[in-house]
This record gives C-alpha cells, sequence and structure tokens, in this order.
C-alpha cells in the first residue's frame, strides 16, 4: 500500500464511521455486552503457577515422581500445641484427629504425619511443633484449588482441636498466601488509583465527556480480551496474573490513545469549517500513528511467547489482546464518539477563554524543546551520565523465582518455612528430589550424593546416609523403591533460592548415576535452575527479535535508519537505569524498612515481564513524539523549528499519558508482596522517566545534534520506504481537504 493511499483509506473510513456514528455505537455496545459475558468465563479458566519450563529435566523428575511415587508433598500444615509439647497425651488425641480428618479430605492422596509416624524430621527439636506433610492429587490448578479447601478448613484454628494451632505452608500453601495477598493487594491499589486517576482524567481531557473516551475504550479493551483469554485458557495454560496485565494495560493505552485522538480532534476543530472534516483527518492522523504504536507495544510483548514458562506465555496472550482491542477501539470507535459529542469537545474552555490555541500546543514544552536544541550537549551529557550511573547496579544482579520470601514475615506460609529451618533437624525444609531409572543399587550413589557440601541426610530405599556412610539408627524406606526406579531425597538446610543451593544441584547432577542407570534432578531449587536456564536460553533471540521488529517498524514510520538506533539507544538507557534501580532497591535492600519486603535475588519472570512492557510504552511515546516533529519536517521546517514546535504539540500529551499511566503502576508499590512492589515501582518509575528525562532532554538534543544526518536513507531504501511508509500525515502537496469541496488527500 502507498503513502497516499493508506491515507486515503484512513480518511474513507473516518467519514464512513462519522456517517454512521450511532450505528457503529449500537454495534459496539452490543458486541461489548457479548464479550463482557463471555469474559467472566476467564476466572473460572485461569491458572496458578506457570513459573518452571515444561520440558526441563527438574519437569521431568517431578512427573515420574507423580507417576511412580505417588508426587512430593504440596502442603505442610505445621501444628503447635496450646499447653505443653506434641506428645503430651492432650496434643496426641488432637493431632491423630486432624490428622484422620485431612486423610480422608476430598483430594489428598497421601500424608505422613507425626502423630502416624513419630520420625524425628516431623518434630521440632524442643518438641513444640509437629508437621503433617499432604500429597495431592490432580493438576497444579486442581492441586491449588484442593489446598485452598483445606487451608481454608483446617488452619487458622477453623477446624483444628483446641489444643493445637495450625497453620499451612509448603509449596501450595505459598501459592494460596500469594494469590490471595496479591488479590487483596490489587483491590486496595485500585481504591486508591481510582479516584485520582478519575480526577486527572477531567483535569486532563478539560471535561467530563472527553474523559469518558479513555474510560469507554479500556472497558471495551478490558472485556474483550478477558473473552480473548477464556477462549486461550481452553486450549492451553494461562496464568491468572495476566487479569493484571490485561486491567493495567488496558486502561494505560486508553489513556495513551484517547489524549491522543481528542487532543488532535480538537486541533484539526480549528481547521475545518466541517465536523466530520475533522473526525475524519483525525482518523487519517492520529489513528495511524496508534496503528503504527500499538504495532510497537505488541512486538515487544510477543517476544514473550519465545520462552516456555506459560506464566510469561500468558503475558503475551492478555498483552497482545489488550493491545490490538485497544488500538482497534479507538480508531473504529472513538471516531464515532466525536461525533456524537464533538460540538462539546471540539473546544475546551482554555480555547473559548481565549488563554491558547489548540495547534499551539504547550508552551512549556516548547521552551524545553528550544533549550536542548540550543544547547544539545549541555542537555544530553549530563542525562546520559545520570542514567549509566543508575544502571551500574545491574553489574550486580541476581535472579532467582517467587518463594515465600516475596511475602510479608507474618504470613502462615513464611512463618512455616522459617520454622523448618530455625526449629527442626537440619534438612526437613528443603528437600532436592533424584529420581534414579535402572536396575542397578543406589547404595553408593546414595553415599556419594551424602558426601556433597551442604548435604545434611539422604534417605534411600537401601538406607539413610549421612556424611557419606550409612545411618544405621535411621531405618532404611522401601517405598522409594518400585520396579525399574528408585527415589533418593536429599536433605540440606540451604535456602532453596540461594546460590549455595543452586551450586548443590550442579553437583548432584555432575554425580556418575550407577552404571546403566539415568537420573534426574527435581525439586524448588532444581526448578529454579532449568527456569533461569531456560529464559537465558531464550534471552537473546527475544532481545533481537524486539531489536530488529523495531527497527523496521520505525524506519517505515520516519524513513530513516538512524531514528531507529538512536531510539533504540535511548530506551537502552532508561531501561538500564530503571533495571539498575530495582536491583539497588529490591535485591541490595535500599527502602526494604520503608516499602516492607525482604531484599532478595530479582525475580526473573517478573523482570523479563517488565523489560517487555516498559520498553513498548517507551516506544509508544517515541512514536508520539517523532511523528509530529517528523510532520513539521516535512512541512519544509528545519530542525531548530521542528524539534521544539513538535515536541510543544506532542510533549503535553505524553507527560499527560505517562502521569495518568503511572499513578495505576505506582499504586501496586502499596502490595505486600515483593515481586508486585517492583513491578508496579519500576514501570511507573520507568514511564515517568521516558516521558520526561528521554523524551524532553534526550530526545530533542539528539535530533539537534543529528541534524539532518539523523533523517539518512540509502537510496535503494527510498522506494521501499515510500510504497509502505508509515507517517502519520500527508504530504502538504497530498493534504486532504474538505468533505465535497476537493480531491482526496493524495489526488491533485
Amino acid at each position: 500500500m502507498s503513502y497516499s493511499e493508506g491515507v486515503r483509506m484512513l480518511r474513507r473510513l473516518g467519514l464512513f464511521l462519522s456517517r454512521h456514528a450511532r450505528a457503529v455505537l449500537v454495534l459496539a455496545g452490543m458486541l461489548t455486552l457479548v464479550a463482557g459475558a463471555a469474559g467472566f468465563g476467564a476466572f473460572g479458566e485461569l491458572k496458578a503457577g506457570g513459573f518452571d519450563d515444561p520440558n526441563a529435566p527438574s519437569a521431568t523428575a517431578t512427573r515420574q515422581l507423580e507417576a511412580k511415587f505417588g508426587g512430593t508433598v504440596d502442603l505442610a500444615l505445621l501444628a503447635r500445641p496450646r499447653h505443653g509439647t506434641v506428645d503430651t497425651p492432650a496434643a496426641k488425641t488432637a493431632g491423630r484427629a486432624i490428622t484422620d480428618q485431612v486423610a480422608h479430605a476430598k483430594g489428598v492422596k497421601g500424608l505422613t504425619s507425626y502423630w502416624r509416624n513419630p520420625i524425628p524430621a516431623l518434630r521440632s527439636r524442643d518438641g513444640r511443633a509437629a508437621l503433617i506433610l499432604v500429597r495431592l492429587a490432580g493438576d497444579q490448578q486442581q492441586v491449588s484449588v484442593r489446598a485452598d479447601q483445606l487451608i481454608a478448613e483446617y488452619a487458622h484454628g477453623s477446624r483444628a482441636d483446641r489444643e493445637l494451632t495450625v497453620l499451612a505452608g509448603g509449596p501450595a500453601g505459598t501459592n494460596h498466601d500469594v494469590t490471595g495477598q496479591v488479590a487483596e493487594d490489587l483491590k486496595a491499589a485500585e481504591v486508591i488509583a481510582v479516584p485520582i486517576t478519575a480526577i486527572l482524567l477531567i483535569l486532563v481531557f478539560r471535561g467530563l465527556i472527553s474523559a469518558l473516551i479513555p474510560l469507554t475504550i479500556g472497558v471495551v479493551a478490558i472485556l474483550g480480551t478477558l473473552a480473548e483469554l477464556a477462549v486461550i485458557a481452553r486450549l492451553t495454560d494461562v496464568s491468572v496474573f495476566s487479569i493484571n496485565l490485561t486491567t493495567a494495560l488496558g486502561l494505560g493505552l486508553a489513556i495513551d490513545y484517547g489524549l491522543l485522538m481528542v487532543s488532535r480532534f480538537r486541533e484539526l476543530a480549528l481547521q475545518q469549517t466541517e465536523l466530520r472534516d475533522a473526525v475524519a483527518l483525525t482518523v487519517a492522523t492520529a489513528g495511524r500513528t496508534i496503528l503504527f504504536s500499538a504495532a510497537t507495544v505488541a512486538a515487544a510483548l510477543t517476544t514473550l511467547l519465545l520462552f516456555p514458562l506459560y506464566f510469561l506465555r500468558s503475558f503475551a496472550y492478555a498483552g497482545i489482546g489488550v493491545i490490538a482491542i485497544a488500538a482497534t477501539t479507538a480508531v473504529l470507535l472513538t471516531p464515532a464518539l466525536l461525533t456524537v459529542a464533538g460540538s462539546r469537545i471540539a473546544r475546551s474552555k482554555a480555547t473559548r477563554r481565549g488563554t491558547r490555541r489548540e495547534d499551539e500546543g504547550s508552551p512549556l514544552w516548547g521552551r524545553i524543546g528550544e533549550a536542548a536544541v540550543r544547547r544539545p550537549l549541555r542537555c544530553a551529557l549530563p542525562a546520559v551520565a545520570l542514567l549509566l550511573v543508575a544502571a551500574t547496579p545491574l553489574l550486580r544482579a541476581g535472579f532467582g523465582t517467587p518463594n515465600e520470601h516475596v511475602l510479608p514475615k507474618s504470613s502462615d506460609s513464611r512463618q512455616v518455612a522459617t520454622a523448618l529451618r530455625q526449629e527442626f533437624p537440619s534438612g526437613t525444609g528443603n528437600t532436592v528430589e533424584v529420581v534414579v531409572e535402572g536396575t542397578a543399587p543406589v547404595a553408593r550413589y546414595a553415599r556419594d550424593l551424602a558426601a556433597l557440601p551442604a548435604v545434611a541426610v539422604v534417605q534411600a530405599s537401601s538406607g539413610t546416609f549421612t556424611a557419606g556412610a550409612p545411618n544405621a539408627t535411621a531405618p532404611a524406606d522401601p517405598h522409594l523403591a518400585v520396579p525399574g526406579f528408585q527415589h533418593l531425597i536429599v536433605r540440606t538446610s540451604l535456602d532453596p533460592s540461594s546460590g549455595r543451593a543452586q551450586q548443590l544441584v550442579e553437583r548432584i547432577r555432575a554425580l556418575r548415576p550407577p552404571g546403566g542407570s539415568t537420573a534426574l534432578v527435581g525439586g524448588a531449587t532444581a526448578q529454579l535452575v532449568d527456569t533461569k536456564a531456560a529464559i537465558a536460553a531464550r534471552l537473546p533471540l527475544a532481545v533481537a527479535v524486539i531489536a530488529v521488529t523495531t527497527f523496521v517498524l520505525l524506519f517505515l514510520f520516519t524513513g530513516s535508519v538512524v531514528q531507529p538506533l538512536r531510539a533504540l539507544a535511548l530506551n537502552a538507557l532508561g531501561l538500564g537505569a530503571i533495571l539498575g534501580a530495582m536491583v539497588w532497591i529490591f535485591q541490595e535492600g535500599h527502602f526494604s524498612s520503608l516499602l516492607g519486603f525482604t531484599a532478595m535475588p530479582m525475580d526473573t519472570a517478573m523482570t523479563l515481564l517488565m523489560f517487555c512492557i516498559v520498553f513498548g510504552l517507551s516506544m509508544d511515546y517515541e512514536v508520539f513524539v517523532i511523528s509530529r516533529i517528523k510532520e513539521l519536517r516535512d512541512q519544509g521546517l528545519a530542525a531548530r523549528q521542528a524539534v521544539p514546535q513538535g515536541l510543544a504539540r506532542s510533549g503535553g500529551i505524553v507527560s499527560a499519558a505517562a502521569a495518568l499511566l503511572a499513578v495505576s503502576l505506582l499504586a501496586f508499590t502499596t502490595s505486600s508482596v515483593s515481586f508486585m512492589q517492583m513491578f508496579g515501582l519500576g514501570s511507573g518509575l520507568a514511564v515517568l522517566l521516558d516521558a520526561t528525562l528521554i523524551r524532553g532532554a534526550l530526545t530533542p538534543a539528539c535530533l539537534a545534534l543529528l541534524g539532518d544526518h539523523g533523517w539518512y536513507l540509502p537510496g535503494w531504501l527510498r522506494k521501499v520506504h515510500q510504497r509502505i511508509g508509515l507517517a502519520e500525515t500527508a504530504r502538504p502537496e497530498q493534504a486532504p481537504c474538505a468533505t465535497g469541496t476537493a480531491p482526496e488527500a493524495g489526488e491533485r
């Protein structure tokens, strides 16, 4: 499609939507109701978890343990007597009663209790606590549901005997606490963000009716994406956390696109005598920018499909869906809304009072652009130095996966994990599961495992081993062997997410299993090692895909091979600074007392998600700014005039949109879950940083330094760009005129 053909097509679309505005609104309302009805089904289909690579050795080990040995512990119930020790007659009676109740509960396929099997590992050293370890039937979602039921029924003394208090921990207990805490925190964040955002919307859009446009786009995008997720969830695994991205990104993009459409409509309404002409030109100009901007954001999130973790893939499903629906709604529905309410939106109160014309833009941003153009080096060098300094903590970054440490110290699952490490015999709280397939004896292999540093004890069917030798006082467990398979339990006191625990997994994998056998290593630490490896293996490809697709799209939009490189360089600076700041805060523990989190390695999946979202939104703002600058340059203005004027006309839109989105994102810092705090704080600060320092200082300074060289395009690429270029508006000689009085855009 040629340049002028694209302009004509979008203008014709705008005229069509304006002429049939009421029919468009009715149809959109009906489709939204259908999407809303279908979308509510998503909540029952979405799943918790998804942080592991299903094709990793640890995942294969988990499946073999499930099939051959009944699985591993899902839920750990920590019971404390109110008086005395766990061995008093009253505690024994209560413990046996709870054990029997849990054993006969729906979905429980296996149970080990101190009051059935009084082995030392299930009793705290001081005798003030004992464990009931529960294995649950079903897939990950079914285990989660059944664990929730057991926790609700038996923990917190709800059905526990008066003699005992019960806390729930283990993998299912941690998942229960994280999911529940995130849901509560999101509600609290909405209570803070929604009223502030509503007030800011009215102020930024200068009226209630104008403010309803982004809300309408947001509602349609969110409900439509929920319907999409409901369909995808019936075909594959989708994480429940994708709903969080749907709501946050849906509202954020709705504000961006709505503000751009309304602002451009008001500007064009001052130049056109007919309302429909202004609407049509808004679609042909701002609509074109929105479609391209959506493509850049979607391209960034599409790379999440490269990773095997369905937690990350789910954000791609949600992100691509909400971007596509928000952009489509903005281009198709907003023209109808502008037609119906256009006379009240066209001119703001400020314009009617004569304070400024809409097409003059923001005087403040114009002055900022002029200062950057006059002294580009003085403006750019301090900003670059600041961003580089902020990025330096990235050199010390470490990465992990969520565990109980993301929760407050008061949460039940974290209390259980702390008790297992501090009160119970060494190795009770952390196990590495080894599955050996073969018929060779495993006693020698078990001794080798027990001799490894930091291994407390190794349990096998042939006996129990400590410090590389058999432990005669501990009996063998025949249940750890089935025909063709052996299960070895390696117990350690190391924190499962620590570097030493990960090194232990590598050492175990390096040991040669018995002759003719194969060994697979599972457990929480092995899953962490495999998850990091899966992400690291695909990360270079993901970064390359983002860079290439962004370069191509920006080349098509700007008609330059230099501007895409400049935009990628500035985005890399901004992202590096934000990620470095997050390492400094959340890994190294600065402000931990203020925010109430425990310092720990960066969450691998959430960091990658934040990278993709922030990169996409940064390109969103890049497109908004560069489109106006290029438009003025195409009209014949020199760089010294085009840059400040373009920034004046776009800077206010970008800063207002960023401020509105930042309110929603920064509200997540009130969460009690540290990875949600990191995502909210990092994304919110990144949006503000990009809309101010990057777009306000570095972009105009770099454009001034590059001058005409910044728009360089080799001759062999010029024909390609002329054929399929994606600039926002028509060239002066192709400008569309009023309906029915002159030829269409691009026609003589």
